[in-house]
Formats: structure tokens, C-alpha cells, sequence
């Protein structure tokens, strides 16, 4: 037992170590008008509605676009599909598919769309000529394996294309590493680095010919420490996470409470500032589960406050749980 633990301590020493050097290597940022804002909303009403706090929440939809290292203690097969109805004509969407693989491992594939339409081309004159759309795409692949019974390893590859603008897109890869170890039946410590090399390199040339140039925008670099309860005198899922980004800190909070028979009520709060004048988001939502063995099927429903909106984030989701 000794040798065990000594074995998990290892593990976490060198992937904090591989935490530390990675955030060295990477330049520091403040999170405001950085890229790939779009893909840091959120995957799925139930995720968006406990305000993304499941980094270590084991046997979720969506576990390779919040943890890669949750997907070996998938214990069925399950299918996500989800639609977003933002303000200011924008969307977000997402779709995945998760797995255990025999005998200690387990994959995710996922992808995740969001963009912005009705955006208004004018001439000179101030008169709206055209109609211009952008599109934010993302292809999460994840594989994650288990070190030992309550500890598991994992890692996502994410394929980034941006179609900006006629002739000016971006394809590019970025990762994220992830932990998890199971303190108890009750309690679940996740750690997480995303967006290990996430940019957006854009060439203009093809627009501007000559005056064109090359620009590269990278993803801020991000760090999280989250924590999972799920007490039995309860019967409630407490969720929070701790964020570094650069200089910026913040902290979310989450619950799901059953409230009856296939109906579940769930709410947080995201972007917890500290010492920053970031605005918080509260979110609400819930789910209603069908009695279908075969499929299980529930649907998701999360409403999100915007501090900088009159209206808010619309989510709805259906999941599917193959047993």
C-alpha cells in the first residue's frame, strides 16, 4: 500500500512539474479579447449549467472536451448533441462520444462549433452591401488511461479551424493534459492544462496580395485545479475549480441536486475574479430523463446570465447513455 502511494505521488509530481514547465514555455496573458474565446464557453447544457465545473466529475457526456483523463471511468457509451442560442446572432453547438476501452482505458471524440452571422458589410455611404458570417470550429480527440484504480492519465489533441473571412482562415493543433485520482467514493481531484500550443496563424496574402502579411494569435494557456463531492447523506454533486490563466485567477462553483424521479435541477457561478474586474455568470438549468433502459435518454435545458447583455445563453442538449 505504501508502494502505491508513493507510485500516485510520483505521478502527480511529474505532471505538476509538466504544468510548471509548460506554463513557463508559454507567454503570459490577460484573458480579454484573446482567440478562441468561442471555445471556452462550454460543452453542453449540463456542463454550461453547472458553470464548467466537471473537471472531476466522473462518467459525463463531454469528458474529453473538460478532462481527458476522466474517460476511462466512462462506464457505458454515451452520445452528446447540444445547440446554443447566444445574443448578438451567435451560436454555439457541440456534438461527442465517449467510451471506457478494456481494460484501463478510454476515449472521446468531440466537436464543437460556434460562430457569429448577420455580420453587416457597409460602403462608404454607411449602406449595408453585404452579409458576412465567421465560423469557429473545433475536433477534440481523447484518450486517457488509468494508472490504477483511482488514478488516471489523459490526453486530448484539438484541431482548430477558423474560416474568418473569404480567403483568410486557420487550421491549426493544440493539446491538453489531464489527471484525476479518486480521494474516496465521495471525493474526486482533477487537474488540467488546456490549450497546450492553441493559436490561430492567419495569411493574408490571398486577400491583400503583396500587403498581405502572417499573424499569429496564440490561445491563453490555462491551469486548473477542481474538486468533485458527492456526499451519500446528500445526494447532491458539488462541483468547484480553480483557474490560472497568465496573471488572471478565477473560481467556479457548481451543484446538481435529483430533485424527483428523472428530474434533476442543477446551477453555478463561472469567471469568479480575484482581483480582477471580471463580471461572474450565474447559470441554471436542468434535465428531464426518460424511463428507456436501452438509450436513457435525457434532456438538458441551461440558461446563462451575461454580464454584458440584455439577454442571455439559451443551451439545449440530449444525451444519450447506451447501456
Amino acid at each position: 500500500m505504501t508502494m502505491k502511494k508513493h507510485r500516485i505521488g510520483y505521478i502527480i509530481l511529474l505532471f505538476v512539474s509538466l504544468c510548471r514547465c509548460t506554463l513557463i514555455a508559454q507567454v503570459s496573458y490577460d484573458l480579454g479579447g484573446l482567440p478562441g474565446a468561442a471555445t471556452r464557453l462550454g460543452f453542453g447544457a449540463r456542463g454550461i449549467g453547472m458553470a464548467n465545473t466537471l473537471t472531476a466529475v466522473k462518467n459525463i457526456e463531454a469528458v474529453g472536451y473538460y478532462n481527458p483523463a476522466l474517460t476511462p471511468f466512462q462506464t457505458s457509451r454515451t452520445a452528446l448533441i447540444s445547440v446554443g442560442f447566444l445574443p448578438f446572432d451567435r451560436h454555439l453547438n457541440a456534438l461527442n462520444y465517449s467510451q471506457s476501452l478494456r481494460p484501463s482505458g478510454g476515449m472521446s471524440i468531440g466537436i464543437l462549433n460556434a460562430g457569429v452571422s448577420n455580420l453587416e458589410g457597409r460602403n462608404r455611404d454607411g449602406r449595408v452591401t453585404e452579409t458576412y458570417s465567421t465560423s469557429e470550429n473545433v475536433g477534440i480527440f481523447s484518450f486517457g488511461t488509468k494508472v490504477s484504480e483511482e488514478a488516471a492519465l489523459g490526453i486530448s489533441a484539438k484541431i482548430f479551424y477558423h474560416s474568418l473571412f473569404e480567403g483568410v482562415k486557420s487550421t491549426t493543433v493544440g493539446f491538453d493534459l489531464g489527471f484525476v485520482y479518486l480521494l474516496s467514493e465521495e471525493w474526486t481531484i482533477g487537474i488540467v492544462v488546456q490549450d497546450i500550443n492553441s493559436k490561430y496563424k492567419w495569411d493574408t496574402s490571398q486577400l491583400y496580395g503583396r500587403d498581405g502579411n502572417t499573424t499569429t494569435e496564440r490561445f491563453p494557456l490555462r491551469t486548473k485545479l477542481a474538486f468533485g463531492y458527492r456526499p451519500y447523506f446528500l445526494g447532491a454533486l458539488l462541483t468547484s475549480e480553480f483557474e490560472s490563466a497568465g496573471s488572471v485567477s478565477l473560481a467556479r462553483f457548481g451543484i446538481e441536486v435529483p430533485f424527483s424521479d428523472g428530474v434533476e435541477l442543477r446551477g453555478g457561478i463561472d469567471q469568479i475574479s480575484f482581483g480582477r474586474d471580471i463580471d461572474a455568470k450565474p447559470s441554471i438549468g436542468f434535465s428531464l430523463r426518460a424511463p428507456v433502459e436501452t438509450l436513457s435518454p435525457s434532456i438538458d435545458y441551461a440558461f446563462v446570465i451575461e454580464p454584458y447583455s440584455t439577454d442571455g445563453l439559451h443551451l439545449l442538449s440530449l444525451r444519450l447513455r447506451f447501456e
